[in-house]
């Protein structure tokens, strides 16, 4: 090589960097360094930092994301757990006691929950929080810690439960004053949807762009929806969730019960979780399907080797016929839950069970023996899906460890005639503070601050007068 010839530049190849696994994960990551790659990788610029209160609605501080990463220390007045629906404090008594000092609660985000919020017009994404007292001790009475004692209760037994809750829920139209009755919203066709269009493909139609829009906020949040149905009444749908352990389908009712009302509300309507929203139409339920597997095998407890039902399903069937009337509160939580709960209706009444029996309030579907489950049809659509939770599987529980038999089942229907749920609020409060064995699982502080709540509740509905009463007792008596 002469040296007028110029020297040849050798080049290396560039290495792309593989973006990690965990940054492209849409729902959770596993510690604070994964969280802020997670961020930066999405341009996030809020965290909402949200808990389900006892009512099941999201509570809890939104921040720019660079604090969020800064080792921020998040609290919450202890108060907010103490509220009721219409945000009144209940009185003293019956076991309960406000704390005089409101002293904060810590917030710990679960970072397994970090998702985006697809709804919002700038990048923001949102946690599910987990509540502790100052010390670091979990606070007893807030909904997700009391679902979590109870699971926990299971996993000390060596036992995993599993669940799958299907929630149904209305679509209305817009009703901003609320001395009007909800109406049904129009459809592509034009017009307003009538009931008994129960697995009609055409009334899911009517609302296709809504529900494309709950499939992809869903979709962007790694929440997985079974199946999708309209169920008999007008505009009333259901979604079925895959089954899987307690608290993580809790929280998935939760951010779904969120996005259904931001979907709707983008449409131009609402959607309502009521458990009785328009009168002479059904009401809306949360069915739970349950299951118990040994966590060493992976077996369903409720099986024997050989197929056949075992006496841990037996009991988990007579553990919740003898609990669930002084749990209803847990299930049917508002005073408007007990107009679902009435005679005659899709809605059980009773505490009876069967095979494919839909008329009772356990019924045990068809199934392989390794699929064996039994649905509490009781909890409506209103309840907050922790306590929901949380109840049915104390209730049953209760029914493992002290070997209650259950009655025979039934193959009739047995919704008719007896009665054997509390007919109201008030009663269903009294039934839950005297179980003394359900306070083993659920805790005593929770137990005496939710009555305390209900009772409120109740009282500040007493004060309304209602259409009823103008119509038959104005001019009558």
């Amino acid at each position: 090589m002469s040296a007028d010839t110029p020297e040849k530049k050798i080049t290396k190849p560039t290495t792309r960097r593989r973006t990690p696994p965990h940054v492209k994960s849409l729902r959770g990551v596993k510690n604070w360094k994964q969280v802020s790659e997670w961020l930066e990788w999405r341009d996030i610029e809020d965290i909402e930092c949200i808990t389900p209160d006892q009512a099941g609605v999201a509570r809890g501080k939104m921040m720019p994301s660079k604090k969020f990463t800064s080792n921020t220390s998040l609290a919450l007045p202890s108060a907010v757990f103490m509220t009721t629906i219409s945000g009144d404090y209940p009185e003293d008594g019956h076991g309960f006691a406000y704390p005089e000092n409101d002293g904060d609660l810590k917030l710990v985000p679960d970072l397994s929950t970090l998702c985006i919020v697809p709804w919002e017009t700038d990048p923001t994404a949102q946690v599910i929080c987990d509540l502790v007292n100052q010390n670091g001790k979990n606070v007893e009475y807030t909904p997700r810690n009391v679902l979590r004692s109870v699971v926990a209760a299971y996993h000390k037994r060596g036992l995993k439960p599993v669940v799958a809750p299907e929630i149904e829920f209305y679509l209305v139209k817009k009703n901003p004053d609320p001395d009007y009755p909800l109406t049904p919203p129009v459809g592509r066709s034009g017009r307003a949807i009538g009931g008994g269009q129960g697995y009609s493909i055409a009334g899911v139609n009517e609302f296709d762009e809504l529900i494309d829009d709950i499939y992809h906020f869903s979709e962007a949040q790694g929440l997985e929806i079974d199946t999708l149905i309209h169920e008999e009444g007008a505009a009333q749908l259901e979604i079925n969730l895959r089954h899987g352990d307690p608290v993580e389908l809790a929280d998935q009712v939760f951010m779904f019960k969120r996005t259904i009302r931001e979907a709707a509300l983008k449409h131009d309507m609402y959607a309502t979780f009521m458990a009785k929203p328009i009168q002479g139409q059904p009401g809306s339920a949360m069915h739970i399907h349950q299951s118990i597997v040994d966590k060493k095998t992976g077996r369903n407890i409720f099986s024997n080797e050989d197929g056949s039902e075992s006496d841990h399903f037996l009991h988990f069937i007579g553990g919740m016929q003898k609990h669930v009337p002084n749990a209803l509160v847990m299930f049917a939580p508002y005073v408007n839950s007990y107009r679902r709960l009435t005679p005659d209706a899709s809605a059980p009444v009773n505490v009876k069970w069967g095979y494919d029996n839909r008329t009772t309030a356990f019924r045990v579907p068809r199934s392989e023996p390794g699929s064996r489950r039994v649905e509490n049809r009781i909890p409506s659509s209103d309840a907050n899906p922790y306590l929901a939770l949380a109840a049915s599987l104390a209730c049953g529980l209760s029914g493992i460890i002290n070997q209650i038999k259950p009655d025979a089942p039934v193959s009739t229907s047995v919704n008719r005639n007896e009665i054997e749920l509390p007919r109201g609020l008030i009663e269903a409060v009294e039934l839950f503070e005297n179980d003394k064995e359900l306070q083993k699982f659920l805790g005593e502080s929770f137990m005496t601050t939710y009555a305390a709540i209900k009772r409120a509740e109740f009282e500040t509905f007493m004060e309304v007068i209602s259409p009823w009463e103008r119509e038959y007792l104005l001019l009558n008596v």
